[in-house]
């Protein structure tokens, strides 16, 4: 069996636009070069089909049999390249409708996500948001395409993965304003820290690094409740004498719902990074290039600006 001529792009434009012109002058313009240049590559397109194509006459360049056979085939390639590359260049966020799917913490939910969805829905009235939790098939969903982006401290998204860092957490107490023992302003030291029963958050990455430190430094901490997430723990903190160890920025934010006073951590729990995550198929997707740029937008702080942290395992 005889190899098969492969032709290019430029070269079925050149005989779709001859075919179209009938001119080599007109044909030249269209696509941008000098006369010469498109001759030189219609004569290699005749010696690699192994014929004349298009015939000098008084009415201009005549397509041979040849190519009045394969003009069409010629355009539906053509078409097909155009559609290609123009399915994978635009997402307009003011008019095209699209539903994002997010893994994220409840304590995301709080402290994340009314930002998001009101920037979201002022920017692009026909995207729709879900927030899913963050599970330990995230990564395979992330890969299908069923989810978006990952949103947290997610030490396990790692081969396959592009990051970058959105903000730095350390660590927080929360307590009751009116706390017996602990007053405003007023020193919280280990002593303080081991003394006091807790309310404590059992499931989820930051929980885990908290508790590793606990054990690792031989702490005492008396948990009197453990909660599943944090959605009741300022209705509980403010009526009780519990103590609560929280990441700073939903400590605060709980603290500012609940009227609760925040004190610095005894305990020196190391901080970690809140990032989003996302697969490496989806790196150049357009709608969510342009979700991570609107997250970026809301949650990178200054102090992260300066030096970009992205990565590809």
């Amino acid at each position: 069996m005889s190899d098969l001529p492969l032709l290019d792009g430029r070269q079925l434009q050149l005989m779709d636009l001859l075919y179209s012109t009938g001119s080599v002058t007109r044909t030249a313009e269209a696509l941008g070069q000098t006369q010469p240049t498109v001759s030189i590559w219609l004569a290699r397109l005749r010696t690699q089909l192994g014929d004349p194509l298009f015939v000098r006459t008084p009415q201009g360049m005549r397509p041979t049999p040849r190519v009045e056979a394969m003009i069409e085939t010629v355009r539906d390639v053509l078409r097909g390249l155009r559609s290609i590359a123009e399915s994978q260049s635009v997402f307009d966020p003011a008019t095209m409708p699209r539903s994002f799917r997010i893994f994220m913490t409840d304590a995301s939910h709080i402290t994340l996500l009314p930002r998001l969805f009101s920037q979201v829905r002022a920017l692009a009235p026909g995207v729709s948001l879900e927030a899913a939790p963050i599970h330990a098939g995230m990564g395979a969903e992330l890969e299908s395409g069923a989810a978006d982006l990952a949103l947290g401290f997610i030490p396990t998204l790692d081969a396959g993965f592009y990051q970058q860092a959105l903000y730095e957490q350390d660590w927080v107490c929360l307590a009751h304003p009116g706390h017996p023992r602990i007053r405003p302003g007023a020193s919280f030291g280990l002593d303080d820290y081991s003394r006091e029963a807790h309310a404590g958050i059992v499931y989820g990455t930051g929980a885990q690094l908290l508790d590793a430190t606990i054990r690792r430094l031989g702490v005492e901490r008396r948990l009197a409740l453990s909660l599943p997430g944090f959605l009741g723990l300022p209705a509980i903190l403010s009526t009780t004498d519990l103590i609560a160890t929280l990441p700073r920025h939903i400590g605060e934010t709980l603290a500012a719902l609940g009227g609760l006073q925040v004190l610095d951590c005894p305990v020196p729990i190391p901080g970690f990074q809140v990032r989003q995550h996302w697969h490496t198929r989806f790196h150049q997707d357009p709608g969510n290039r342009w979700l991570r740029g609107v997250c970026a937008g809301l949650f990178l702080r200054a102090a992260d600006t300066a030096q970009p942290d992205l990565s590809g395992a």
